[in-house]
This record gives C-alpha cells, sequence and structure tokens, in this order.
C-alpha cells in the first residue's frame, strides 16, 4: 500500500513536472519565437502607441471612418456575446431597423438600398473586427466627399478597400471580408486635399 502511494505521488510529481510547467514553456517558447505577433494579441501601433488589435473591433463614430459592425456590447472584450435576441424579437427588429436606417442617413444612401447583413445585427461575439467588401464600399462615397477627395483619391480609396480585401480562406471556409480598423490606418495614409 505504501508503495503504492510513492509510486503514485512520483507520477503525480512528474506529470505536474512535464504538464503543468515543461509543455507549456515549450509551447509557449515555440509561439513567441514562430508567431511572435499573433501570440501577444496581434496589436496594431501607430506612432510606437498601441491603439488596438486586429482580432478585436473598436467603434469608430467619427464620418471620416469606415464604420464598424455594430456590437452588443459596446466592443468590451470581458462579457464578450451577443444580445441573444431572437429572430421574432421585438427590440431585435426595431434595433435593426434604426441600424439600417442611420447607416442610410450616415452614407447618403436611397432607402431602398440593400445593407448588407453585418451592419444590422451585431455578430455572436461583440468583436467581430471585420465588413464585407461590399459594405467598404458602400461608405466610400462618404468618405470621400467629408475628405474632400479628387477623383483621383477617390478612386484610390476604392483600390485600397480592394488592396485590404481577405479572401476566404484556402477559398473554401469563410467570405471575403475587410478589417476595419487595418482599412483605417490605411486610409489616413490618403492626404485630403485642403479647401481654399
Amino acid at each position: 500500500m505504501k508503495t503504492q502511494l510513492i509510486t503514485g505521488l512520483k507520477v503525480l510529481a512528474m506529470m505536474i513536472l512535464l504538464l503543468g510547467i515543461i509543455y507549456p514553456l515549450c509551447i509557449t517558447g515555440i509561439a513567441q519565437i514562430c508567431f511572435h505577433k499573433k501570440a501577444n494579441g496581434s496589436l496594431v501601433e501607430k506612432n510606437g502607441q498601441i491603439i488596438g488589435s486586429s482580432l478585436i473591433g473598436q467603434a469608430f463614430e467619427s464620418v471620416i471612418y469606415f464604420s464598424s459592425r455594430p456590437s452588443a456590447i459596446n466592443y468590451n472584450t470581458l462579457p464578450s456575446g451577443a444580445s441573444n435576441l431572437g429572430m421574432t424579437n421585438k427590440l431585435l427588429y426595431q434595433q435593426m431597423i434604426e441600424r439600417k436606417n442611420t447607416f442610410l442617413l450616415r452614407n447618403k444612401l436611397s432607402s431602398n438600398k440593400n445593407i448588407p447583413s453585418e451592419m444590422l445585427f451585431a455578430s455572436a461575439s461583440g468583436l467581430d473586427p471585420h465588413i464585407s467588401p461590399e459594405t467598404a464600399m458602400l461608405q466610400v462615397n462618404r468618405i470621400a466627399f467629408v475628405r474632400q477627395f479628387s477623383e483621383k483619391q477617390k478612386k484610390e480609396l476604392k483600390q485600397l478597400v480592394e488592396k485590404q480585401t481577405e479572401k476566404s480562406q484556402w477559398n473554401l471556409f469563410g467570405q471575403a471580408r475587410v478589417n476595419v480598423l487595418l482599412l483605417n490606418l490605411q486610409l489616413d495614409q490618403i492626404k485630403s486635399v485642403s479647401p481654399e
């Protein structure tokens, strides 16, 4: 009995050392060496300061930037999740109508324009950093107008959306998407026409 207890404690100690210390340190080391940026949260810097993560959406309220997908949790990472409202819920329907009207008004679009669903409904996590290329293109005219872009700059803006579009993984999983934070950072590289 005593021998079995000692053997069991030795196996437990060995497993704690192997699986609780050595294995996590090895995996962490490999991740830091091979995938340093991803292992540290895919943080995005501007002028030496961290401004966000390319994996987590954030609100862009200013009309000079592309708008993000709505979030039921205001992009807060701690209680990430959806509103859990069902498709027949009147509050969800009301939110959808408000979001549609806001998007149409903000982008000066006609009332019969189809709006992609990601701008009408919040994502399941509330932290989705992407919008569809179609949604980005619907915002191009507003941004070009507010930033006083010339036709050449507006064309450059459309090309920027196309350049920032990520294809579906292996052309099989998911859909084409645009990371709003990365797009808005590149947008700032296009200089506005100064008013005379």
